[in-house]
């Protein structure tokens, strides 16, 4: 049966090299998905002509219509999913008018409820030894956050549920316009705290695969570094292919391996969250 990996927002930026870098290392069907069916299919064109041949399918992250039509898919064409790289994101910009209560929606609604959303339905698919890449970013760094929240957001004990209500009343706040006195103070808020979110919802899910013995499922977390794309703009440092290399490694870990698992990881390095 052949394997299947899975890489959302891969129509552009680190999303498409991380496809790119796939179809020439994974034993298996590679797709791209984005949520402009145009803008994929245009992106499988210029792949095609590098010599690489991943599939297309329109998926939205936020959208559970979305989710579910392409689990079904996965289902009927392939009864299972071996890797899913979990790279669909959204940032508004320092300088951006739109109002923090719009920016809180949409980007919490795709970086972390999509990345969620996904995941879980996608979850009984996943084979044995399959590997699951939540792209992070060095913002979600917790030093902004306060010292209770540090505590929850790295608790063994945090569970998936929690971790959502967590999110759910964040945005809550912001819509109350009481965030600020709730110690959720920080410069691109919305992004930071959705990435938070992600981080923490990796070392999550790894301890609810670790209690499922011999399933082998990992579980990591990854900031691709500053990287020259529509999000990161023109004076960022690092090439997409340089930003993807950390994904694909993780992506890629063989089978049993000891670590990493449930961690946060830049350029293949082990870091603190």
């Amino acid at each position: 049966m052949s394997r299947v990996a899975v890489v959302t927002g891969g129509n552009k930026g680190i999303g498409l090299a991380i496809v790119k870098g796939l179809c020439k290392q994974f034993n298996g069907t590679v797709y791209l998905t984005a949520r402009d069916a145009s803008r994929g299919q245009e992106a499988v064109k210029e792949l095609n002509e590098q010599g690489c041949q991943p599939r297309f399918h329109q998926l939205d992250v936020s959208s559970l219509d979305s989710i579910h039509r392409f689990k079904q898919h996965l289902e009927q064409e392939h009864q299972g999913l071996d890797v899913l790289v979990n790279n669909a994101g959204v940032m508004y910009g320092r300088s951006n008018p739109t109002p923090l209560v719009e920016q809180v929606d949409v980007t919490m609604g795709i970086n972390f409820f999509g990345t969620a959303n996904l995941t879980k339905v996608l979850k009984p698919l996943l084979r044995p030894h399959a590997r699951i890449v939540n792209v992070s970013s060095g913002l979600c760094d917790l030093s902004h956050a306060t010292p209770e929240r540090r505590q929850t957001f790295r608790s063994e004990q945090l569970t998936e549920e929690e971790l959502v209500q967590i999110m759910e009343q964040f945005v809550s706040d912001v819509k109350s316009g009481v965030h600020e006195e709730k110690g959720w103070e920080m410069e691109l808020l919305a992004y930071r705290v959705s990435k938070m979110g992600v981080t923490a919802l990796s070392m999550v899910l790894q301890r609810q695969f670790d209690a499922t013995p011999g399933a082998d499922v990992v579980v990591n977390a990854v900031c691709p570094g500053w990287v020259k794309t529509d999000m990161g703009g023109a004076s960022a440092g690092r090439s997409v292919e340089k930003g993807a290399e950390t994904p694909i490694y993780l992506a890629l870990l063989p089978p049993n391996v000891s670590s990493p698992r449930g961690k946060y990881l830049r350029d293949k390095e082990i870091l603190s969250f």
